[in-house]
């Protein structure tokens, strides 16, 4: 299976109104974003909508976990209409498909999960037959149509939002919890949905894991591809945190979809107030336009993750981390020091001191072929000039300079297909932009490689310096888990189902455990997306009612519902007991 978008054509999808917005097809990448107040109350769901608004939000995303706050989004609508906001409400549906068929007749789209109808756990530890496998799609069928009937007499659009993390026990007895399930999950209730002819539909497949959330894009694309389909798609990374950090995570996984033309409506999930996703929206669409390479690519396996291998130069390539080069500077931060400094045509290890030359194709035959060095490529056709050539210098590596990524994903198509191991630098230089632009496109372009396993050295400089460029590079390496650093957040954005106030309680956990490098800690709002979305977090903080708090080791409940103003310490006392723990 070849992945289509990764050749000249491009996935073109259908067009879907949602109210007054037209979302697919030509248009433009649409931005979104969710409120995260209590849908009862009225006053504050409107007031924290029109912020939204007003901060470039063109579709409004509303929770719904049960049937009173369906009914009473028909206030909330009526209240924005009367202030003149016309924006499309979108019913964020978990658990309760009866709330999906209220919210369905008064807003203009309704977000559920597969999970929401399936037949819980019932097959996640048994051999699936043939008839029971069917047996399962009828009941699907069954649970579903009501809400499809509704939705086809209202004129409402559904986006099917598949999650890593939550698929039913069927799909991971069959597939794993894994990209394939996830599409598998998709491909199933879009088959049903045609069934009933219905075509309203619009497909997400978010993770918080980037690398599971691209190949799960990826995937359903050619898979809609090879079978005539063409529903948009909805861009996420879920619980992608706060800050620096968040932006970067979210731009790493939204950033290479679009780039791929994948991708019609974002939203930028931030434990912030929502309205701050929305500039973060905003650039993504606009620094991330699609990008096509002038030849296929053959050797890039799109759907799985396998780093290439590659040979060692100097503490470069094989089984060593992705390596930071960063410009000379005494002025580095003690915990975020290069690997490599380059000074005066050299690159330096900061490990042993050795010395790499960089030189351009031209002086290759300066180079003696028993010394390491590194070949410096500006532009793509004096290299693949020079590929036969290389085979004869085996210690040498190669500095991609600031080529387009479609060129630096051709490079490396070709080092593949010519069996050449040697280990690669990529280089990208951001001047004269501000930070907040930096940030989101820096993160954009090296996940475009990162996130394939192609890179074994990133250098990034920019107005900022390089202090903090060495920052913004461990950053992205982090959230693509090319090289982990720093301890990965997964929180949630929050919504009206939070129980606490999450970016405190998130700043709070942040403080007393971010020296535990190696962890991954999810501060989640709630039991209904938190235990879910936060799957492969070692340990789990997540709300279980107003004050309480339950704590998870990787998927099992460890401690449940304390009061939240004992939570940290007694996450800090799970963390203990399971060996984890480390002194500042």
């Amino acid at each position: 299976m070849q992945y289509l978008p990764f050749h000249k054509k491009q996935y073109r999808s259908r067009e879907v109104r949602i109210g007054d917005v037209t979302l697919g097809g030509d248009n433009l990448v649409r931005i979104q974003s969710m409120t995260n107040t209590v849908t009862m109350d009225t006053q504050a769901t409107v007031e924290q909508s029109i912020r939204m608004i007003r901060a470039g939000c063109e579709l409004v995303r509303i929770t719904a976990p049960g049937i009173k706050e369906a009914e009473n989004l028909q206030n909330i609508k009526k209240e924005l209409r009367k202030r003149g906001y016309n924006n499309p409400l979108i019913a964020d549906i978990h658990f309760n498909p009866k709330a999906a068929g209220v919210a369905a007749q008064i807003v203009e789209k309704v977000r559920i999960n597969p999970g929401n109808y399936v037949d819980r756990n019932k097959f996640s530890d048994k051999t699936i037959s043939t008839a029971e496998n069917h047996a399962a799609v009828e009941r699907i069928k069954e649970r579903i149509k009501p809400l499809i009937e509704t939705c086809k007499l209202h004129g409402t659009a559904m986006r099917i939002g598949v999650n890593h993390g939550s698929l039913s026990g069927r799909m991971i007895n069959r597939f794993g919890n894994t990209p394939e399930g996830m599409v598998e999950s998709a491909m199933e209730f879009i088959e049903i949905c045609r069934e009933f002819n219905y075509h309203n539909l619009v497909l997400s497949m978010k993770s918080s894991n980037i690398r599971v959330m691209v190949q799960a894009y990826r995937l359903l694309v050619t898979r809609m591809m090879e079978s005539g389909y063409d529903y948009p798609l909805h861009l996420g990374v879920t619980e992608a945190g706060s800050g620096r950090e968040g932006r970067i995570k979210s731009a790493a996984g939204i950033g290479p979809l679009l780039m791929d033309g994948i991708g019609d409506t974002i939203r930028v999930s931030l434990t912030e107030a929502p309205e701050k996703e929305l500039p973060v929206a905003r650039k993504l669409t606009e620094l991330c336009k699609p990008e096509f390479p002038r030849e296929s690519i053959s050797k890039i396996d799109p759907f799985h993750f396998t780093r290439r291998k590659s040979y060692a130069i100097a503490g470069l390539g094989a089984n060593n981390p992705v390596a930071v080069i960063s410009n000379e500077t005494e002025d580095y931060d003690p915990e975020n020091k290069p690997d490599f400094q380059y000074t005066d045509q050299h690159v330096k290890s900061e490990a042993n001191g050795e010395l790499l030359r960089i030189v351009h194709p031209e002086n290759l035959k300066e180079v003696q072929k028993e010394k390491s060095f590194i070949m410096k490529i500006d532009n793509i056709e004096s290299f693949a000039e020079l590929l036969p050539e290389l085979l004869h210098y085996p210690k040498g590596a190669i500095l991609l300079d600031n080529l387009p990524i479609t060129q630096q994903r051709e490079a490396f198509d070709k080092l593949i297909q010519g069996g050449l191991s040697h280990p690669v630098i990529i280089k990208n230089s951001y001047f004269g932009i501000e930070e907040d632009e930096l940030i989101i496109k820096a993160a954009a372009d090296f996940a475009c490689l990162l996130v394939d396993g192609l890179g074994d050295g990133i250098w990034l400089e920019s107005d900022l310096g390089p202090k903090n460029d060495v920052i913004i590079a461990y950053t992205i390496l982090q959230a693509t888990r090319a090289r982990v650093t720093q301890t990965e957040y997964i929180s949630c954005p929050s919504c009206g189902r939070t129980q606490f106030n999450i970016e405190e309680k998130l700043a709070e956990v942040k403080e007393k455990t971010r020296h535990l490098k190696n962890l991954k800690i999810g501060v989640m709002g709630c039991i209904v997306n938190g235990p879910g979305e936060m799957a492969d977090a070692d340990y789990g903080y997540v709300g279980s009612g107003r004050g309480k708090v339950t704590l998870y080791k990787g998927q099992t409940v460890v401690r449940k519902n304390i009061p939240e103003d004992q939570a940290l310490k007694a996450l800090i006392e799970v963390i203990k007991e399971h060996g984890d723990w480390q002194e500042a």
